[in-house]
């Protein structure tokens, strides 16, 4: 097992993750098996809890782990299927050595974080680095780790005391420190300086790990004689430093690294600056000010746009500026985000939690209906639109979810039975599940190439009443996707419209660029008027 480790210095948000994407997919790309694993030095046990404004979104892997986003990059890039143990956290090695300590497994000695808290990191990133990730359920043959944060941080010590142990377990040959650090470029001076990777690398190596690579993120190209000095005073030859331009998309970073592009599968990303047509998408979401809070989303709709060869135009809107209340108090935002939505191709409600904005996604989801603007929601997403229809269709004026109204007289949306109110952290309804089509007469399953049940991901601890569907049924809102059990609603689709359509699971973590989210990818078919084409082409994409 060869292991290569990238850590990051000066800033967070260095680009780490996109790094140890793109060398593992070269690695990949040149017939090896590689795995990853993600480092995540905070306390908590995993990302489940976090409000997607601290680290982005959550993203859910196939077994029901709630893991940090750089793990849905890992899956996309590398078109594997990884594990909740890819994704270790400090609360995580604790919990693990804490647990021995109760059970007597250290036999009365002193429970310190040397050796015992770094033997556990060693250890776990050894055994998980052999569980197979691809189809083919072979053994990795590259472990590419990232550790997060950034050196010198006191939550990572225990981690990079840990690898520059393992350095010497591995046996050096088979570990490789790629080192990414920022040179920044003042516009006072224009000079790119050095002095804040030189700092980093001072401080890796006071730590006992010395970097073979050093990657440096530049907004230009950097200056032979500035990789010189750094090559001068952070100890390694001039081949050894690397420039990677901080750049607009992914793959641009990826193309950067291989240089001439030897991985064909993602020049797709070089066609994306080249297309012509372009599909407007609305994301009426209530975390529109961090796009990492939806990254999976956008990535699901890119990877369908660029199937359609058209470029993506997503347009983000606060939902809670579509509400009256915001036209009272700023009438120019309430505006804004209307007009926005009016002009958009598609509508999108993707998932949430919490009341806040959820009359401003009615709104759009009325919009869409009413208007016939083609229209996907996405967990809470359908939800609404169940609840949407029960309060415009179906007269129920006070119809809505539990969560926000615990005494509504009818309850659309309610609490799963094993829902526990008390623990937030992994109590949902989480990972992969299968969802099985009730007729053939449905445009999702036409999308997935006819299949009779799909298997997706699954995040949520609130589902459609299924007392209350068969009044949905008879005024059109019909429910075609059930679970195994036919208790729980998974797909809804609504007659005589182009494209109304909402599903309880997430299938944005599954879309790869090579193979897009059928419900995105139908979204932006009927976004671009195309939908009806595609489906009598039998699901054929035209040449591109």
């Amino acid at each position: 097992m060869k292991y290569i480790l990238v850590t990051g210095g000066v800033i967070s948000g260095i680009g780490k993750g996109i790094i140890a994407s793109s060398i593992g997919t070269i690695l990949k790309s040149c017939g090896l098996r590689v795995t990853a694993i993600k480092i995540d030095p905070y306390i908590n046990i995993d990302a489940g809890t976090f409000s997607p404004y601290e680290h982005g979104e959550v993203f859910v892997l196939n077994d029901g782990g709630e893991v940090d986003l750089d793990l849905g990059n890992y899956e996309r890039f590398l078109d594997i299927n990884l594990y909740k143990d890819n994704n270790i956290t400090t609360g995580k090695i604790y919990q693990h050595v804490i647990n021995k300590e109760r059970h007597g497994d250290y036999l009365g000695k002193t429970v310190q974080v040397v050796p015992h808290i770094t033997d556990a990191v060693q250890e776990w990133v050894m055994n998980q680095a052999k569980v197979p990730v691809d189809d083919d359920r072979k053994e990795p043959q590259i472990c590419v780790i990232e550790l997060g944060g950034t050196i010198g941080d006191i939550e990572g010590m225990p981690f990079v005391e840990a690898f520059r142990q393992f350095q010497f377990k591995a046996k050096r040959e088979n570990f490789c420190n790629i080192h990414v650090s920022l040179v920044p470029q003042p516009n006072a001076t224009g000079e790119q300086k050095t002095k804040p990777t030189q700092n980093s690398v001072r401080a890796l190596r006071g730590l006992g790990l010395s970097p073979d690579l050093i990657v440096c993120r530049s907004a230009k190209p950097i200056e032979m004689a500035v990789k010189e000095k750094i090559s001068m005073f952070c100890h390694v030859e001039p081949e050894q430093v690397s420039t990677l331009l901080i750049v607009k998309y992914v793959g641009q970073s990826l193309l950067t690294i291989v240089k001439i592009g030897v991985i064909t599968r993602y020049l797709v990303f070089v066609r994306y600056e080249r297309l012509l047509k372009v599909c407007s998408i609305a994301l009426v979401g209530k975390y529109t000010k961090l796009s990492d809070c939806y990254a999976s989303v956008f990535k699901a709709l890119e990877h369908s746009a660029l199937a359609i060869n058209h470029k993506l135009d997503l347009m983000y809107i606060d939902s809670t500026e579509l509400e009256r209340s915001t036209e009272v108090e700023n009438s120019v935002k309430y505006h804004q985000a209307w007009h926005k939505l009016c002009k958009a191709d598609g509508i999108l409600v993707p998932g949430g939690f919490g009341i806040r904005g959820t009359e401003g996604k009615l709104q759009a989801i009325s919009w869409a209906r009413t208007k016939k603007k083609p229209f996907l929601g996405v967990c809470l997403g359908m939800q609404l639109a169940v609840v949407e229809f029960a309060r415009n269709c179906l007269n129920w004026k006070d119809a809505n979810s539990t969560e926000f109204d615990p005494d509504t007289k009818n309850p659309v949306v309610i609490d799963m039975p094993e829902h526990n109110p008390g623990d937030m952290g992994g109590t949902m309804r989480l990972g992969k599940r299968r969802t099985v089509f009730k007729t053939q007469n449905s445009i999702l399953r036409k999308l997935y190439g006819d299949e009779t049940f799909v298997e997706e991901r699954h995040r949520h601890r609130y589902e459609v009443n299924p007392e209350l569907t068969h009044s949905f049924e008879e005024k059109g809102l019909k429910f075609v996707g059930h679970d195994t059990e036919g208790n729980r609603m998974e797909i809804i689709e609504l007659e005589n419209h182009p494209y109304f359509v909402g599903v309880q699971f997430h299938p944005e973590f599954s879309s790869r660029p090579m193979k897009p989210s059928p419900p995105y990818l139908g979204l932006l078919l009927a976004a671009t008027g195309t939908l009806n084409a595609y489906l009598q082409r039998g699901c054929k994409l035209s040449p591109r």
